[in-house]
């Protein structure tokens, strides 16, 4: 385990409207000075609330969702905030990529749902869900002061070790603005991350995309990363380095899936398959394996095969090649050019087809 969340600012001119005065013949009669009316100090804001470790978890649990990603081969447990009644979903990219099927759990009220994904920034390890058929759901609160200070109390909840029960881990955040490498604990796939809160509570396997909250239930953050090991035959670390998303990131990319706008890096909607990973290479991106009965299988692409162009745009790496499927959808026809082992050149129309989210 935002997007600082996009804010419209409007700025407010007062217009100064000046009037013209008729001076009056002299006056010799003395007038009394006006009198002074002392203007009434404003009250006091009220004392910040603050909440016992089992007041804020009785806060926050109702408006979470255990999740489980299965990709066919594998089970990935996760969590998810509940966004709005009708169940929109916030949690973290990781937890749902390579998912064929989702399924949530709400501990507001019990329910089972399917999950469907709206749409996710990988790079950024967002992913935003919404459950069939949800409704009445409780939300959860989210910050309106993301202003997070060095030794704030913070409360990392979520699914831990996939359990399908929550569990709470208190600690501190002890900095900000962190990048690290994340590796996933299904595939060990690894992303690099920035901006991120550090703390010192054990965020473990499970707690991904759950939320991290201030003293108040308030959500700070989207929990993603930690260094809590799930092995109990290995000593835990001393000091435990757990990460979380800021919800204003988090929420950024939220906006923008909702609002269909993709970008470089958010996709939106159902992911498109190739049925191909590559690697870098010098002339393009290579191809490392091609999945059986995926539309590159069809064209006859195969393993050690150079991509060079997607729909007349040349392929410098394998970046390239997945920075543009990024803006692709099912059902799109792409123009693909390659190299084949033997070094010529050989191009074909491709249909793209509906695939896990990547």
């Amino acid at each position: 385990m935002t997007t600082p969340r996009a804010a419209t600012v409007l700025a407010v001119a007062t217009a100064v409207i000046g009037s013209l005065l008729l001076s009056a013949p002299t006056v010799r009669e003395s007038r009394q000075p006006a009198a002074t009316v002392a203007q009434p100090a404003p009250p006091p804001p009220p004392p910040p609330v603050v909440l016992t470790p089992e007041e804020v978890e009785a806060r926050v649990v109702p408006a979470i969702v255990t999740l489980v990603a299965d990709s066919g081969l594998v089970e990935t447990a996760g969590t998810g905030i509940v966004l709005t009644p009708d169940g929109v979903v916030l949690t973290n990219h990781h937890v749902i990529d390579g998912a064929l099927d989702i399924s949530a759990v709400s501990l507001g009220n019990g329910a089972e749902y399917v999950a469907d994904v709206l749409g996710y920034d990988s790079s950024r390890d967002i992913a935003v869900l919404r459950l069939q058929g949800a409704g009445d759901l409780p939300a959860a609160t989210l910050a309106k002061d993301t202003a997070i200070g060095i030794g704030d109390p913070v409360t990392a909840v979520g699914n831990a070790e996939g359990g399908g029960v929550p569990v709470a881990a208190r600690g501190f955040v002890t900095d900000l603005g962190q990048a690290i490498t994340a590796r996933s604990s299904t595939d060990g796939s690894r992303n690099r991350l920035n901006g991120l809160i550090q703390i010192d509570a054990a965020v473990r396997p499970g707690d991904s995309g759950g939320p991290l909250v201030d003293d108040a239930a308030a959500v700070i953050g989207v929990n993603t990363a930690g260094n809590a090991d799930s092995d109990p035959a290995k000593p835990a670390p001393a000091q435990p380095r757990s990460y979380a998303v800021p919800i204003d990131t988090a929420m950024t990319i939220v906006d923008q899936v909702r609002a269909g706008a993709a970008s470089a890096t958010v996709h939106i909607g159902d992911t498109p398959l190739l049925g191909i990973s590559v690697t870098d290479d010098a002339r393009g991106a290579e191809v490392l394996w091609v999945s059986i009965g995926t539309p590159a299988d069809d064209a006859g692409i195969e393993i050690g095969d150079v991509v060079t162009e997607f729909d007349g745009i040349p392929i410098r790496s394998s970046d390239d090649l997945t920075g543009l499927m990024i803006a692709r959808h099912p059902g799109d026809a792409v123009e693909l050019r390659w190299l084949d082992e033997a070094g010529s050149a050989r191009s074909t129309t491709i249909v793209l087809e509906k695939g896990p989210p990547r």
